[in-house]
């Protein structure tokens, strides 16, 4: 299956703009041969979250999910989008997987929050990886800074992922994280990984691009540079099983003895 990960500079808080990129995108990759697109961390809102919390209106986000879906069935793409999302404990930042349908497939609560404005504004989930089985892979969703934890990524090849999509909206100076820490961690769990960031300025915000998909022997197949562009790959299950029958990190874990070792 052929992926592709979008990376562009959002408006913040204009949505018209910021589903029109989408669609330009999603149309771009189906011409290419992409099953399935990967848009960054809030790019429908744009990544500012003091402004988000103080001016978005929630009444507007079924809508905006409605219209996500269209894009999705217009175009023919399986697309994962990222919005913030009122729940009874407080705003939560989010992913959703939908089909070419406009089926919803899976959905995602960030784990790990990113900085103070993020801990001010949002909320962390609690919930593992959400697994979804599409066109013969089973992929997972996590969000941002929850790759950079070992055991988030690790819990979902546990749990049967081959790959794994991340929005993300990640700042300058972080580049390290693009260039060297997705690609150990599509390794050490052997799963590809595909991580999709903003570019440019948001709300004085400067995003540093470098998106990036991995492969399971931490080969990077794709990177990013510091401009709009759209990243292309293909997954298959096959190379995720290679890899494990290589090098079998996952089958040769000796979980109880970790466990000991804890505190």
């Amino acid at each position: 299956m052929q992926i592709a990960v979008m990376q562009a500079q959002a408006a913040v808080l204009d949505i018209d703009a910021n589903l029109a990129a989408i669609d330009a995108a999603a149309h771009r990759a189906v011409a290419q041969g992409a099953e399935l697109l990967l848009t960054p961390e809030l790019f429908v809102v744009g990544y500012a979250p003091y402004q988000l919390r103080d001016e978005l209106e929630p009444a507007i986000l079924p809508e905006t999910r409605a219209r996500l879906a269209e894009i999705a069935v217009s175009r023919g793409i399986a697309l994962v989008y990222s919005l913030p999302e009122i729940s009874p404990s407080g705003w939560k930042i989010t992913a959703t997987f939908i089909d070419e349908t406009g089926a919803r497939l899976g959905h995602y609560e960030k784990v790990h929050l990113f900085g103070e404005e993020e801990k001010d504004v949002f909320v962390p989930g609690d919930q593992p990886a959400t697994i979804v089985d599409f066109r013969g892979l089973r992929l997972g969703m996590v969000i941002c800074f929850d790759v950079e934890f070992p055991e988030t990524v690790r819990a979902a090849a546990l749990r049967g992922a081959q790959g794994l999509l991340v929005p993300t909206a990640m700042g300058e100076g972080y580049e390290v994280v693009c260039t060297k820490l997705v690609p150990t961690r599509a390794m050490e769990s052997q799963l590809y990984i595909a991580y999709a960031n903003h570019c440019g300025s948001e709300a004085g915000f400067r995003l540093a691009g470098t998106s990036v998909i991995a492969g399971p022997d931490g080969t990077v197949l794709a990177q990013g540079a510091t401009s709009a562009e759209l990243l292309f790959a293909e997954f298959t299950p096959q190379s995720v099983t290679s890899a494990r029958e290589e090098i079998p990190y996952l089958a040769e874990r000796r979980p109880e003895l970790y466990e000991r070792w804890d505190g």
